[in-house]
Formats: C-alpha cells, sequence, structure tokens
C-alpha cells in the first residue's frame, strides 16, 4: 500500500506514520475536516480473510474519496485513521476470527485526509465452517455516540 499523496489533500494538514498490525507501515495526511455521513445509506464491503478488500458498495467509494480500483485489492487499513486507537481493531480481528460479528464507532480516514464517523458491524463469511472473509456495513451514527468514542479512544492505546 502506498503512502498518501500530499497533492490529494485540501487544506493545513498534520503527517503521520501509521504502524499496521501487518507490519507494514504508510505516511499519511490528516486535516480537521469531518465528512458528515449521508443519511439513509449503507456503506458495505467485503474482505478476504486477510482483510484484503475484494467488493466494495457505491457509497463506500462516495465516503472513502477513492476510486473502487484504488481500493480493490488494498488492505482494508487503507481508511485507518492515526487517532484510532489500535486496541479497538486488535478487538475486532480477535472477535471476528472468532467467528463472532463484531459492532463499534469507528473513525475512517479518506482519500483527501478528511474524516467520517460510521457504526461498524463486520460479520464473518462462513463456509462449510471456514471463515472465508468478512462483510462489514455501516451507518450513519448518532452524534452522542460519536462525541462518547471521541472521548474514549483518547484514554485507549
Amino acid at each position: 500500500m502506498d503512502d498518501m499523496n500530499r497533492d490529494d489533500i485540501v487544506g493545513e494538514c498534520r503527517e503521520y506514520t501509521c504502524e499496521y498490525h501487518d507490519g507494514t507501515q504508510r505516511k499519511v495526511f490528516v486535516t480537521d475536516h469531518e465528512v458528515p455521513y449521508p443519511d439513509g445509506r449503507l456503506i458495505v464491503s467485503r474482505t478476504n480473510p486477510e482483510g484484503i478488500i475484494t467488493h466494495v458498495n457505491q457509497s463506500f467509494v462516495e465516503m472513502s474519496g477513492y476510486c473502487e480500483e484504488e481500493l480493490l485489492g488494498q488492505p482494508h487499513h487503507i481508511l485507518r485513521h492515526p487517532e484510532m486507537p489500535t486496541s479497538a481493531f486488535a478487538d475486532l480481528w480477535s472477535t471476528v476470527k472468532s467467528g463472532e460479528s463484531w459492532q463499534g464507532y469507528v473513525k475512517n480516514l479518506r482519500k483527501d485526509g478528511a474524516h467520517y464517523w460510521v457504526k461498524a458491524t463486520v460479520i464473518p463469511n462462513v463456509r462449510n465452517g471456514e471463515v472465508v472473509g468478512y462483510t462489514s456495513v455501516r451507518r450513519k451514527p448518532s452524534r452522542k455516540k460519536v462525541q462518547e468514542s471521541e472521548a474514549l479512544y483518547t484514554t485507549m492505546s
């Protein structure tokens, strides 16, 4: 996965180097701009067991700021905002790898450095008793839950 391109960023930004669970690193640029989650829309994606994106819907493409071709074949953590605690994703992976579904509030990073909040549900796709991938469905979160999550995530690592 390539570093973010500074030319894609609108306005002032901060630079971070993100380290992911698979040992990879990526330079990202973050602005303070939040893109509101659209009413009545669901963001849907599917990954293989390693978290590589295999399917995205149009809402995912629009909210992420990436085109479909830029997303397919990439690790889902291409959207990981550096202010999201590592422990939240450790919990997600531990839960879904055990065959259970996971729910939580996630701050995602867009291609342009802005962010958006989602209420995420991740479900293991099981065939013949084996996990063959994951489906994630994201909904519009309440502002109250976003505020609670922001406060909680500042206390987590």
